[in-house]
């Protein structure tokens, strides 16, 4: 059974974590994508042949966005189920992979947050459905997510708004959270507007090559911690 947590104050302090390499190892949405994509050679065969145009947009962030709908419309167009019973049925056969990806020192963490009466909040680059899916899995299945939302476009699914980058600071306050970001957990470079907002930041899981960017453009003494993530970088530590 899932822990109780207290219901947060309107004053509680506000604590926003990422997802992908934060609270779970690996990229939830590509996971998705690809086995959309998997679904049919001739969806195969239609990746491929985007792919040239189209992984290269995703590799920038002023062209992320078009690049990962060019791929997501290769999984779905001509689809007739609706999206949220594609992901139940993703979810579903792949469940014990994906309670493995969760990394034990993260939960700790966001359980203590929870715990303390803190206004928590998962703000991802995956789909909205499919983190919660996972967190229902391995923390708890009533948790506030912001996430990229997906939605029709030229027969199949597109992307409609990507929470990624200031994208996800927008897409928070449009959501409600208004008051300051007490604190920020992330791993990612393209979450540093969320972790400049942040009064603390916290770095988890960072690639090698960017711990030196963190160390620059942060705070001096931000933590910057490694939580059970593999080939991922940052001092060991339960919590900051």
């Amino acid at each position: 059974m899932s822990e109780r947590y207290p219901e947060p104050a309107a004053a509680a302090p506000l604590v926003v974590f990422d997802f992908d390499h934060t609270l779970c190892d690996g990229d939830a949405g590509t996971a998705l994508y690809r086995w959309l994509i998997g679904r049919a050679w001739w969806r195969g065969l239609l990746a491929l042949l985007i792919a040239p145009v189209a992984g290269p947009m995703v590799a920038f962030l002023p062209t992320r966005k078009r690049g990962i709908s060019a791929f997501v419309w290769a999984g779905s167009v001509g689809e007739t189920q609706p999206l949220e019973a594609l992901i139940d049925r993703y979810v579903a056969t792949h469940e014990a992979k994906l309670r493995a990806s969760a990394l034990p020192t993260a939960l700790k963490v966001f359980a203590g947050h929870r715990r303390a009466g803190d206004r928590v909040v998962v703000a991802t680059g995956a789909p909205p459905r499919l983190a919660r899916a996972i967190l229902a899995m391995v923390a708890d299945d009533n948790l506030p997510v912001i996430g990229t939302e997906l939605g029709p476009g030229y027969g199949g699914l597109v992307v409609h708004q990507h929470c990624h980058y200031k994208m996800k600071m927008t897409m928070l306050l449009a959501a409600g959270y208004t008051q300051p970001v007490a604190r920020a957990y992330s791993d990612s470079s393209a979450d540093l507007p969320l972790l400049q907002a942040a009064a603390q930041p916290v770095v988890v899981n960072p690639k090698p090559s960017r711990v030196d960017l963190f160390r620059r453009v942060l705070p001096p003494g931000t933590p910057i911690l490694h939580w059970d993530c593999p080939g991922r970088s940052g001092d060991p530590a339960s919590s900051p």
